[in-house]
């Protein structure tokens, strides 16, 4: 294999989880709801136990070990270790994950930290949530606490994940917790408040570090694609990448305020008159030093130049085309476009904080888990990502979504989009074949994915399984 077909050198592979979404223990330890807990009870499902993971964190260590993961971007609980979201902190919430970076560090895993991956306390809810300004400062002291407590041995952080789908899936459609149908001008005003923790977690954790950080956010890549490779529908493929032309599902809404310090003049445009109350110095303090550009692509969209080439048109999906378990289109031009499209508007180094799939995953006769599926998406994706590389992308890494099976609202725990197998009856953990192929991939540096290699290996192991005996 020649040294081109491999990724850069400290090229980061790893994994994504996120806290409510695996750790149960949800009353345990003197942790708060998040507004995660009382949704899921609402509709009579429950995130009491998920994937246990509280209490089994070393044994899904020590899987992430034997996948060979060089860095696993875990979320921490806001109400775990702040139970009312201000004040007191739990020091049994803030011990797990003390506990935790620990553990990942004795098996040369490293830790980067999402410090808020939708969970919001339920008692800041009931204070205003993300309509009441102050929020910012809430989500700045919490940041504060983790920072002074962790970052002698994290360096990697990460302020917000998705502010697209916290604040249009909650607060616009209902689809998420808190389960709002607002009018714009208070959307837009929960999305700049969330703007506003983003800088403030930021100032946060430059103020309480004790090493050199690594700092960014996890945003939506809203990937337009164009239709040919005629330099018209590529420039319409970046226009539609680049616009507002919805309601809250865009890049630059929230992207250029954290980058260049100013909302986009055709989203003002877009949403006048219902664009949010600037306060003097708010465009200042979102707009903070970033490191990288930190993006979950998943899918895209095809466009074309419009006839009179002033603009683009979608194009629809070819029928009967390849989709996942929840019907997203596979697109693993996505990570191509996206991340060069990306790179060139704002300069930083990229890196993919998600991307997977879910997929209709069991235990086979054999005791394997043979998800095909999810080997050949994960090899078109990172096929794609590295002709970025090739095309001058500076790229940082790859988290996969997700490391284990886990509760997928608001689909409940039928999505699977693991490595590894999670039995929900018994918390079993078997590793998936797409695992294998993982390993193959971090221990080549991404050689293994060349065009003329085997994209789907057959496992002939014994499935690895982890019980309630460990490993």
């Amino acid at each position: 294999m020649t040294k081109n077909s491999r990724f850069p050198e400290n090229f980061i592979w790893g994994a994504a989880m996120s806290d409510w979404q695996i750790e149960g223990a949800a009353d345990e330890d003197g942790k708060g709801l998040s507004i995660w807990d009382t949704a899921a009870r609402n509709i009579g499902e429950s995130l009491d136990i998920a994937c246990d993971h509280y209490h089994r964190y070393e044994e899904d260590f020590d899987l992430m070990r034997e996948v060979g993961l060089q860095a696993y971007r875990l979320a921490v609980s806001w109400p775990r270790i702040l139970p009312e979201g201000v004040g007191q902190v739990n020091k049994k919430g803030l011990d797990f994950y003390d506990s935790v970076v620990d553990a990942l560090l004795e098996r040369q895993i490293e830790p980067w930290i999402d410090l808020f991956h939708w969970g919001y306390p339920e008692a800041l809810y009931r204070r205003g949530g993300w309509l009441n300004r102050e929020s910012a400062d809430w989500f700045a002291d919490f940041v504060a606490v983790v920072v002074d407590r962790l970052s002698d041995r994290v360096r990697g952080w990460l302020t917000i994940n998705e502010p697209q789908c916290f604040v249009g899936l909650g607060h616009l459609t209902a689809v998420n917790p808190p389960c709002l149908k607002l009018p714009m001008v208070d959307l837009l005003r929960v999305g700049h408040h969330a703007l506003l923790a983003h800088g403030k977690g930021v100032q946060s954790i430059h103020a309480h570090t004790r090493q050199k950080p690594l700092v960014g956010a996890a945003l939506v890549g809203v990937i337009s694609t164009p239709a040919t490779a005629c330099p018209t529908d590529i420039e319409a493929a970046r226009l539609a990448t680049f616009s507002v032309a919805d309601n809250i599902w865009s890049n630059t809404w929230y992207a250029d305020p954290m980058l260049k310090g100013t909302y986009p003049e055709d989203g003002l445009r877009f949403y006048a008159p219902a664009t949010p109350p600037i306060h003097p110095g708010d465009m200042e303090t979102i707009c903070q030093p970033l490191d990288f550009y930190g993006v979950n692509i998943y899918h895209s969209n095809c466009v074309r130049a419009s006839a009179n080439g002033n603009g683009y048109e979608g194009l629809p999906f070819s029928v009967g085309m390849a989709s996942t378990s929840m019907k997203w289109p596979v697109t693993p031009e996505a990570l191509y476009w996206g991340p060069k499209f990306l790179y060139e508007r704002y300069k930083l180094p990229i890196l993919i904080t998600e991307n997977g799939l879910s997929n209709v995953d069991w235990v086979h006769v054999d005791g394997h888990i043979h998800d095909t599926q999810r080997i050949d998406f994960i090899t078109r994706y990172l096929r794609e990502y590295k002709r970025a590389i090739a095309d001058g992308v500076e790229a940082m890494g790859y988290f996969h979504w997700t490391f284990l099976d886990n509760y997928e609202w608001p689909n409940g725990y039928n999505p699977r989009f693991g490595l590894v197998y999670v039995n929900y009856q018994t918390q079993e953990r078997i590793l998936k074949e797409s695992a294998r192929w993982y390993k193959q991939i971090i221990d080549s540096n991404g050689a293994v994915l060349a065009e003329d290699q085997d994209s789907a290996p057959a496992s002939k192991r014994q499935p690895v399984r982890v019980g309630m005996k460990g490993i």
